[in-house]
């Protein structure tokens, strides 16, 4: 991958202060997926270690969807969407698991064949709950994870001792 143009999409991630609560820095990439370099650069970048490795692109939603696409788009893969509980017509699986401000649960349909080699991808690595919860859903419903990846990890909070080896692109 380019190091210039790496350098040039991890440029257009806005950082804002006290967002959503005093002391978080929140990291905004809507400037970078805006950016269609950016979005292309960043999306190779993600499916790069797993290319050839997977079927299908399973993104958590919120953010992870939009990534999700790009690499699934990208990679000439499908894509798969994880939800938050309530938000499909059919879920077939189910995970709950604590976040650091309170719980969450999500949800997968099984339209998948049993054994459908998958690429798990979310925005940010933190400490880890929510890919894990992603992976365990993948794994519930029969499905082979060949790879977790993510746009940037916040390496201080430890998310890799709780679902790794994930890929990030960027480290903060």
């Amino acid at each position: 991958m380019n190091p210039d143009a790496l350098a040039r999409a991890e440029a257009l991630i806005a950082t804002i202060p006290d967002f959503p609560e005093p002391g978080i820095l929140f990291r905004d990439i809507s400037p970078l997926l805006a950016d269609a370099a950016g979005l292309r650069t960043i999306a190779m970048a993600m499916a790069e270690p797993f290319v050839g490795r997977f079927d299908v692109v399973a993104g958590v939603e919120a953010r992870g969807f939009l990534l999700a696409g790009a690499l699934a788009v990208a990679s000439g893969a499908g894509l798969a969407p994880i939800r938050k509980a309530g938000k499909l017509p059919r879920p077939a699986g189910s995970v709950s698991y604590d976040l650091e401000y309170g719980s969450a649960t999500i949800e997968m349909s099984d339209d998948l064949p049993a054994g459908t080699r998958v690429l798990l991808v979310d925005d940010v690595l933190a400490t880890g709950g929510t890919l894990r919860a992603g992976q365990q859903l993948l794994e519930q419903l029969g499905y082979e994870i060949t790879g977790t990846a993510v746009l940037m990890e916040l390496a201080a909070l430890g998310g890799q001792r709780v679902c790794g080896p994930v890929h990030s692109v960027f480290t903060v």
